[in-house]
């Protein structure tokens, strides 16, 4: 399973960006997926998760309201939608595959490259 995340980019505070997350291999459709990020010098934290079957969603509190998560099993992709952006979002951002469902980073067994995503003041 290969996980290709892409859509990061510079934006200015209070703007959008929308991440994908093209996941290659068998059975898009079985895993949970998940978006971390991690920021300079802080630990890596899960921002958003969804169920294989779309019933569970997760968000952190400090995303809340603002990002949504979504699949297209059909084009085997798992998106983030970031909207009203703020300066503290600044990170590198991951997404991973759990053939379970976790927000755990530990039950993630196949991740992405990462993508950074930096919001201007």
């Amino acid at each position: 399973v290969q996980l290709q995340a892409s859509g990061g980019g510079l934006v200015q505070a209070g703007g959008s960006l929308r991440l994908s997350c093209a996941v290659s291999g068998r059975s898009f459709s079985s895993y949970a997926m998940g978006w971390f990020r991690q920021a300079p010098g802080k630990e890596r934290e899960n921002v958003a998760a969804i169920s294989w079957n779309v019933l569970m969603t997760y968000y952190a509190d400090s995303v809340k309201g603002r990002f949504t998560i979504s699949r297209d099993s059909a084009k085997n992709t798992v998106y983030l939608q970031m909207n009203s952006l703020k300066p503290e979002d600044t990170a590198v951002y991951y997404c991973a595959a759990s053939t379970g469902w976790t927000i755990r980073e530990s039950g993630y067994l196949y991740w992405g490259q990462g993508t950074l995503v930096t919001v201007s003041s």
